[in-house]
């Protein structure tokens, strides 16, 4: 209150000396009108979150930043010793001036704090705890840090960089296993895996269909809402009770906030939405820290050209204004949907902070920009313990990634060509091969955020549905490059996609799998000219005399015999290279051709095929290292193999607390939910 009060009069001395418009009989006026604007905004804020019901989070957004204008527009007519000189237009430019400059003064000296923001979440907290109702059993906390290698974990627990997580570890309260993602390492994947026990049903983080000639991709939403209709038992993780908060697949939750395969779905209403959007520390404050983060970004952009660090990519373009959402308005808003379960005491939550992942594919794993985001995700940890500490019921916090990263110079930037424009040449016929590759990955959270809004009957809704005219399809909002979604021609010979290391090649108008014999007759450059090539590792076709086989420059990996003719290719990405690719290749949808980038053997550092200096989807480097810190109680005999794996664990911890029924729920799956609001979505 003291910092909001001493903004709040720096700004009217501002804007009183600047601006000829306005002036006041001495000092006394203006501390006069520091109250009035304190009153008025303290009503505005209580009508805001009244109606918020009806107006949803955007209206409750806009209805904010016009109210600030509302307020100034008020309180100085009210004030007597306040004399405006002009008309209207007069007065509109002073509450212009005097709100903009209270939001920059407000954040510069309190706002912009991250102990600011969270004194601010706490002090509600406190509230809704004196008011909340104990939850009779102990509920889990699940918090995935996207991207997060476990040797990188352990780097910067031993360097002391992550008091709280590190701390956790340390005392004893909780333990840190290593888990071996397997291929493809990519968090649709692996959060098929944790949250469904379905990670066999995907492949890659795009793939190709032949059946309906569709390249699919995991983080639209229609493409998610179809795959995990056809992976949900409806007793996933999050089946009893839970909610999903920020990830790509439901869990079979009753709450899912911000979640790919169920934006596009109507949603109920959220106070930590509203929460965030009226509060002062809230989107005012995220959408000026959006800016710094922005100016940051080219600065340390612009640190790593002058520097000449390599490897490196181009920072640009739209990644500077996602890093801005993802690190600041999506992190926060995050936070207070979180704490809006844990007051609730929903009895599993699962989210995902997109923070690491995010800069580390633009910056690398381990540069400093990176790093700094690790630090800012544990201070959320420790904002989240303090949070439970205060309510009356307990939870246990699990943090756990779904997968790593690998750092590298780009399959173009080494060799000058992409993927595509090799296996061109290798083909042997006039047609080109078309790619789906791009950066869109970093788009999945803001257009699942968007997706929501835009599906909402209120008058949010019908603004950003309006506001987003011919950026929606199919009920779903669709921003980001599109060229890593291409349409594919009825006669097209080859597609590609990309995936980090990770691509896969199909010869489209052949249909079902087609075994390398048949691609030897079809194209028979193709393979020998790929397993050599040195930027590629090796490859995985199938043999019909002996299924699955990884080919390299000098040897064959037979993977379900294991044996081997020549130098086995598959040495230098670890032992449990072949049962992850025999699994992988065994996959629905999966390519006729899987390709896998070369493996440095010192330094350990790929090639991606997309132009993303760290990358994961494959296997090679870090990528497949996965971590999960877990209550040292909960005793882990071997470190799991696979996300299912991971899903088994969670599964058993939640039946220790209590927290899974025996019996099915009786909430619907995903597949139902989807079926029975196609009408309302059309509506919408």
């Amino acid at each position: 209150m003291f910092y909001g009060g001493l903004a709040s009069l720096i700004s009217l001395a501002i804007t009183f000396w600047t601006l000829p418009q306005i002036s006041s009989d001495g000092r006394m006026p203006i501390l006069r009108l520091v109250v009035i604007l304190a009153a008025i905004g303290l009503v505005v804020r209580w009508i805001l979150a009244g109606i918020a019901i009806l107006i949803g989070s955007v209206g409750v957004l806009v209805g904010g930043l016009l109210s600030q204008f509302g307020v100034v527009y008020l309180g100085v007519t009210l004030d007597p010793g306040v004399t405006l000189h002009g008309g209207p237009e007069a007065l509109l430019l002073v509450s212009i001036v005097m709100s903009s400059v209270s939001a920059l003064v407000g954040w510069l000296a309190y706002a912009g704090s991250d102990d600011a923001y969270m004194s601010e979440v706490m002090r509600g907290v406190r509230r809704s705890a004196r008011r909340a109702q104990a939850a009779p059993k102990t509920g889990l906390l699940i918090v995935q840090l996207d991207g997060l290698s476990a040797p990188l974990l352990n780097w910067m627990v031993l360097a002391g960089n992550l008091p709280n997580l590190g701390g956790w570890i340390r005392d004893g309260s909780h333990s840190m296993v290593e888990w071996y993602t397997g291929v493809p390492a990519t968090t649709p994947a692996s959060q098929a895996g944790i949250l469904h026990g379905g990670s066999g049903q995907i492949p890659a983080f795009r793939w190709y269909e032949k059946e309906s000639g569709r390249v699919m991709v995991t983080n639209r939403a229609r493409d998610a809402a179809e795959i995990e209709a056809r992976m949900s038992t409806g007793r996933g993780l999050l089946a009893d009770g839970g909610a999903s908060i920020s990830n790509n697949w439901s869990g079979d939750a009753p709450v899912s906030l911000l979640v790919f395969s169920s934006a596009a779905l109507p949603t109920g209403r959220s106070r930590g939405y509203v929460r965030f959007f009226t509060s002062p520390q809230g989107a005012a404050r995220g959408l000026v820290l959006c800016v710094a983060e922005m100016i940051k970004e080219l600065h340390q952009a612009r640190r790593q050209r002058r520097r000449n660090l390599i490897p490196r990519v181009k920072r640009g373009g739209s990644y500077i204004f996602l890093r801005a959402i993802s690190n600041v308005l999506l992190r926060d808003l995050n936070v207070s949907l979180i704490t809006e379960q844990l007051v609730k005491g929903t009895p599993v939550i699962y989210t995902d902070f997109v923070d690491y992942d995010e800069v580390a594919h633009h910056a690398g794993p381990t540069r400093p920009e990176s790093l700094q985001t690790l630090e800012g995700l544990d201070r959320v940890l420790g904002a989240l313990k303090r949070i439970i500490d205060t309510l009356p019921h307990s939870y246990e916090i699990v943090v756990l990634s779904d997968h790593g990263q690998s750092q590298g110079a780009t399959f173009l930037q080494r060799y000058g060509r992409t993927l595509t424009e090799v296996v061109n040449d290798l083909v042997d016929t006039t047609k080109a091969a078309v790619a789906a590759t791009g950066k869109s990955e970093g788009w999945g959270p803001v257009n699942a955020f968007l997706t929501e809004l835009s599906v909402r009957r209120t008058v949010a809704g019908t603004v950003t549905r309006k506001a987003l005219h011919g950026k929606a399809a199919h009920g779903e909002v669709e921003l980001g490059p599109k060229d890593c979604e291409p349409p594919v021609a009825a006669d097209e010979q080859m597609v590609v996609t990309a995936s980090g290391n990770l691509a896969l090649l199909y010869l489209a108008t052949t249909p079902g799998r087609v075994p390398l014999e048949e691609i030897e007759l079809l194209h028979p450059r193709l393979i020998p000219g790929l397993a050599t090539h040195p930027g590629v590792g090796f490859v995985v076709v199938d043999s019909l005399a002996e299924g699955p086989v990884a080919i390299g420059r000098a040897g064959v990996h037979v993977l379900r015999s294991g044996r081997v003719e020549g130098i086995d290719p598959l040495t230098a990405y670890g032992e449990l290279a072949a049962a992850a690719l025999l699994r992988q290749a065994e996959m629905p949808h999966n390519g006729d051709i899987v390709v896998v980038s070369r493996l440095d053997d010192y330094t350990h550092e790929v090639a991606a095929f997309e132009e993303l200096v760290g990358c994961h989807g494959g296997i090679g480097g870090w990528q497949t290292d996965a971590v999960l810190v877990h209550p040292r109680r909960w005793v882990v005999d071997e470190p799991p193999v696979g996300s299912d794996a991971v899903h088994a664990l969670l599964v058993s911890w939640l039946e220790t607390l209590g927290q899974r029924n025996d019996e099915p729920a009786a909430s619907e799956s995903l597949a139902e939910r989807v079926a029975t609001s196609s009408d309302a979505n059309v509506e919408a």
